[in-house]
């Protein structure tokens, strides 16, 4: 493949990525407790050009880019009451841990509700854990003490999706939970939408250098072989 093209389209595919990464903050910019994703763009590497007579160094060309590996800004969002007794949030370090069918899974997101047996649960209906493992019974009030929901410390937490993670717990986390608060997403959909704008100009550059690259070798395919005066 030509150098140009693959540099080219290697920063494409870059921006694709960058773009839908994005575009999935975005979309959680008023998900409660979400985190939005963090990823570099980093150089394939150089390749260097020498002397074929005196085997020197002459000057080099970057050879594209490739996006980093992926991970997660986990700073605190802005805490902000809402008032209803059953929302949580949790100033300092630390999860809540859910109960799903596919094991244990912790969030940020502290927007719960009761099921029909009376339990804490989060919005898709799994049950919130206390600090000893078990279930949380919803009193009669509709509330629940902030002191019953668990804050679990959890190393290397991995994104699942709908702001549930997975990891492994070492313990309580140094949060404090708080009643009636939720934690706002950590994304900021300002900064969010300049990135995507800049991201899909980067694109379309490269798109642009493949047209010019593609039209340039068409034209010299056209003239090789071509005799002068023929």
């Amino acid at each position: 493949m030509d150098l140009g093209l693959n540099i080219a389209a290697s920063g494409m595919l870059a921006e694709q990525v960058q773009e839908d990464q994005l575009a999935n903050d975005l979309a959680n910019a008023s998900t409660p407790g979400f985190k939005p994703t963090v990823s570099d763009q980093n150089s394939f590497g150089t390749l260097l050009f020498a002397s074929s007579a005196t085997g020197k160094t002459i000057g080099g060309i970057d050879q594209g880019v490739q996006v980093g590996r992926a991970g997660l800004d986990l700073n605190e969002g802005q805490l902000q009451s809402t008032g209803r007794p059953l929302d949580f949030a949790i100033s300092g370090a630390g999860f809540f841990a859910i109960k799903t069918a596919g094991g244990v899974q912790y969030t940020r997101n502290g927007q719960f509700s009761t099921n029909a047996q009376g339990l804490l649960v989060d919005q898709f209906g799994d049950e919130v854990l206390s600090q000893n493992g078990g279930p949380i019974k919803v009193g009669s009030t509709d509330s629940v003490p902030a002191s019953a929901v668990g804050v679990f410390a959890v190393n290397n937490p991995a994104e699942l999706g709908n702001s549930n993670f997975v990891g492994r717990s070492s313990g309580r986390g140094t949060g404090a939970v708080l009643q009636g608060k939720l934690e706002g997403s950590g994304v900021d959909a300002i900064q969010t939408m300049v990135a995507m704008t800049s991201a899909l100009q980067a694109y379309q550059a490269g798109q642009q250098s493949i047209q010019t690259i593609n039209q340039t070798m068409q034209e010299s395919a056209s003239t090789v072989g071509l005799v002068p005066g023929a």
